[in-house]
């Protein structure tokens, strides 16, 4: 069972409630799960072009590097928590125990949208890839909504059973696109780069904050699309409870996801500027046909046979984030639930299945809303890739990266403010880093304001996209009204906001 944390000297006996299944899972397994909500494959070949053509041009590899440590230094003061708190709320958890109840509604809800708008996202550019795959290798026309319900269907149906089962999926599309991304880069690096070799001025820090091969770019787009590209690493605390020895597996999955997605992603870029050449990477980023900068380099070095698997890996690689991003909406709308925060979610969708140890139900009630939003795109007329993905993935991360600022910061209250736990506390891993790290994320708050319009693209003229920072607005004001009403009203059920975590690693003062 998993328990509701007591605050030093409470006698209060807390409420049991369902548990997910405990040593699920292993370190290699929440590696793969929190990578594949990064979708490599999906990430480089959606991202990338942005960045070269309309960013900071053949910067745009130093932009991952840059992002990079960025994030490496955002992750060592989530790890210090990881170390002593294991919810699946993660976000949720931490940032109730270092900022307060208050706070941490207030990141759960807008984590919870972020995830649950983030299937609904990922499902679009599938149908988008997998449509236009299907009709060009077999030359069979499938409407978008089939595939996309169909991957709905079939997440319902493997997120049903043992995280594991989810792990080994993930694990195999995963490994099948890192590959395919490895093999294209590497065929460049041997054959001595493209028409200027292996430069290295796009690896070159300072090539991150201007623009360069480009008449006209904007600095802020670029570094933004490296930093959307990361969007999903921070998942590994959710598997917490599912993890065998979590203290340890979770910050090592952490830092490992942040640090071998970066390098992955360095040096893919850079072989991708390379292979294209300085001046003809820019043209081709901005043309017609962006995704050409990777799959020119692919045919020329590897033939015709690899574009075809690289499609259809890119397929496969967008279905297995989805997957990994329904999983995390799943686990965040448990740990809300089987607080009771609202009367009677404990026993719905903070129930767990008794022989799967799954969130079935809160997997069911994400699949019915990603579902409605599919739906609901469809019907208006919208494009899959252009509304359905672009929007939401604006709306998701514009969410995510408050929660991730909001937890740098949770990290300095935990520690110093409240003073738990002297023996972890540090001026460099508990206080200076996560002070560099929440300050850092309020600079990708801004640039992702500063270019959401250029982010979204053609999908930027629509209502939808003029509400996208009032939705997140209001899930915040939401999330505090439902706080304070409880702590007037319900105390009781005010202070466990956030505070359900593994029985086993309660803190005992």
């Amino acid at each position: 069972m998993s328990t509701i944390e007591k605050e030093p000297g409470s006698t209060e006996t807390p409420p049991q409630v369902q548990r997910l299944r405990r040593d699920a899972v292993g370190l290699v397994g929440v590696i793969f799960m929190a990578v594949a909500t990064a979708a490599p494959i999906t990430a480089m070949v959606g991202n990338v072009p942005i960045a070269v053509g309309f960013g900071s041009g053949t910067g745009a590899p130093a932009g991952y590097l840059v992002a990079t440590v960025v994030l490496t230094v955002f992750s060592i003061g989530y790890v210090a928590m990881a170390k002593h708190i294991t919810a699946a709320g993660a976000f949720y958890g931490y940032i109730s125990h270092g900022l307060g109840q208050v706070a941490g509604m207030v990141a759960g809800l807008l984590a919870t949208l972020a995830y649950v708008v983030f299937e609904a996202s990922i499902v679009g550019v599938f149908a988008y890839f997998a449509h236009g795959t299907v009709n060009d290798l077999i030359g069979v026309e499938i409407p978008w909504i089939l595939l996309a319900l169909a991957m709905l269907a079939l997440n319902a149906v493997l997120t049903y059973f043992d995280v594991n089962l989810t792990a080994k999926v993930l694990g195999l599309f995963l490994i099948t696109e890192i590959l395919m991304l490895g093999l294209m880069a590497a065929a460049v690096l041997l054959n001595g780069g493209g028409p200027d070799g292996v430069p290295l001025a796009p690896v070159n820090p300072a090539n991150a904050f201007s623009v360069n091969g480009l008449a006209a770019g904007s600095v802020g787009l670029g570094l933004f699309m490296c930093f959307w590209s990361w969007v999903g690493f921070e998942s590994t605390a959710m598997y917490g409870e599912e993890s065998r020895e979590p203290k340890r597996i979770i910050p090592r999955a952490t830092l490992v996801a942040v640090v071998g997605i970066g390098l992955f992603y360095v040096f893919v870029s850079w072989m991708v500027v390379a292979g294209n050449g300085l001046d003809e990477v820019v043209a081709v980023a901005a043309g017609k046909d962006p995704g050409q900068i990777f799959f020119g380099p692919t045919e020329r070095l590897l033939g015709s046979w690899a574009v075809d698997l690289f499609k259809v890996l890119m397929v496969t690689g967008s279905y297995a984030c989805g997957m990994a991003f329904h999983n995390c909406a799943a686990r965040y709308l448990y740990a809300i639930g089987r607080e009771d925060v609202v009367p009677g979610t404990r026993r719905t969708l903070g129930a767990t299945h008794p022989r799967h140890g799954s969130p079935h139900v809160a997997g069911f009630v994400q699949t019915a809303v990603a579902t409605a939003i599919v739906v609901a795109f469809w019907a208006a007329g919208q494009d899959p890739y252009i509304h359905l993905y672009t929007l939401l993935a604006v709306l998701g991360t514009m969410a995510i990266l408050i929660v991730q600022a909001m937890c740098s910061f949770a990290v300095i209250g935990y520690f110093h403010v409240r003073g738990r736990h002297p023996e972890t506390a540090s001026w460099w891993r508990t206080l200076l880093a996560p002070l560099v790290g929440g300050i850092a994320m309020v600079y990708v708050i801004v640039l992702l304001f500063q270019n959401q319009r250029t982010a979204a693209g053609a999908a930027s003229t629509g209502l939808f996209f003029q509400l996208i920072p009032y939705i997140v607005l209001g899930t915040a004001v939401l999330g505090a009204g439902l706080a304070l009403y409880l702590k007037f009203r319900a105390p009781d059920r005010y202070e466990i906001i956030g505070r359900v975590v593994l029985e086993d690693t309660v803190e005992r003062d």
